[in-house]
């Protein structure tokens, strides 16, 4: 799976990086799904959707393309991006039911919506991520993008894809300083597990940048 241009350690860095992040992010998805108790209550499906959309969901649709630790590396470049918008078209859908499930508690509670950060980033994060999910349809099927190049495209996507993973970790995180987590979960717990989010951004963001300064050197 690894580029046979990288230097051994710096291959070994990326591969040993990106399956720790596969792990963190099923792990973190497993500890909110403990802690939450989704069924129990109304509001117990909302961390549970959201996490799985934003923590699980999400980072395994860019995982999909990564050179080093893609579980589906074998593949063709058309099959991963097919399974990598089925698990966005998942995300999305996890996400939008997380949030009629918050939206619905907040109602039947009596309570205003959207008047934290995590709440206003959460929606906008739902809805750019349905937005992405739309908007991909072109780069599969690229009659409905005339007049735009492949390249373009894909490049666009890129970028704003990064965009909506970094909007999902900071929902994640701002999620984390609720009341309902930090009332279960504190001290040095909480570092490390807000460390899930913030280390599997780093690996998402190397991931993007160096595949498209990649293909920059080399057009060049």
């Amino acid at each position: 799976m690894a580029n046979e241009s990288e230097p051994g350690f710096y291959s070994f860095g990326n591969i040993a990086s990106g399956i720790l992040t596969h792990v963190l992010c099923i792990v973190f998805t497993l500890f909110v799904t403990v802690l939450a108790k989704p069924g129990t209550s109304l509001f117990s499906w909302h961390p549970f959707l959201m996490t799985l959309a934003f923590s699980l969901f999400m980072t395994e649709a860019v995982l999909v393309f990564s050179p080093h630790c893609s579980p589906i590396w074998k593949l063709s470049h058309k099959t991963k991006g097919r399974v990598h918008w089925i698990l966005q078209c998942l995300c999305a859908s996890s996400g939008t039911l997380g949030l009629v499930s918050i939206i619905y508690n907040k109602h039947v509670s009596g309570k205003p919506h959207f008047t934290s950060w995590h709440g206003q980033v959460g929606l906008g994060t739902a809805c750019v991520v349905g937005m992405q999910c739309l908007a991909a349809l072109p780069l599969l099927y690229h009659s409905l993008a005339k007049g735009w190049s492949l390249a373009r495209l894909k490049r666009y996507h890129a970028v704003s894809g990064l965009v909506t993973y970094l909007l999902g970790s900071a929902s994640l995180l701002l999620g984390m300083c609720s009341a309902w987590f930090t009332g279960t979960v504190g001290g040095q717990a909480w570092y490390l597990f807000a460390l899930c989010p913030v280390f599997s951004t780093l690996v998402v963001m190397s991931q993007v940048s160096n595949t498209y300064m990649a293909k920059k050197r080399l057009v060049s």
